[in-house]
């Protein structure tokens, strides 16, 4: 079971927390036991778990990001501008895991699903794909 879900980002950095659409999803299925493994096609934008109860945290790691990945750097060559978009998301990965354990996502008290976006705003899409087992 596979389902693609859209999303429409604001801004150049942003994290989306999208936990609530991946349990719905596995709601659905009716899956009791298994994996949700969430998958980011894009190249500037990826897929983190993290915690989402401060909103400082995410603001502070978009802060840094930037500190570690500048948005204009004098010896960046890629054409289109936005090699620090790259960079980011190269960190953050284009995926994460989920454990499904009576059909509820196995996460943290603190923890979120995140799509990170870092060169919006875009439309962007994601995948869910559940495996039962």
């Amino acid at each position: 079971m596979i389902r693609r879900l859209n999303l429409k980002t604001d801004q150049r950095d942003k994290m989306v927390d999208i936990t609530s659409e991946v349990q719905k999803f596995v709601n659905e299925t009716g899956i009791v036991n298994g994996l949700a493994l969430v998958y980011c096609p894009h190249t500037t934008a990826g897929i983190t778990i993290n915690e989402n109860a401060d909103p400082d945290v995410k603001r502070d790691m978009l802060r840094r990001f930037d500190e570690i990945y500048p948005w204009n750097h004098t010896l960046d060559l890629h054409d289109e501008g936005n090699t620090a978009a790259h960079m980011k998301a190269s960190t953050v990965g284009a995926s994460q895991h989920v454990i499904i354990e009576n059909g509820n996502l196995v996460l943290g008290t603190w923890q979120g699903i995140y799509f990170c976006e870092f060169d919006g705003p875009r439309n962007r899409h994601f995948f869910v794909k559940i495996i039962e087992g």
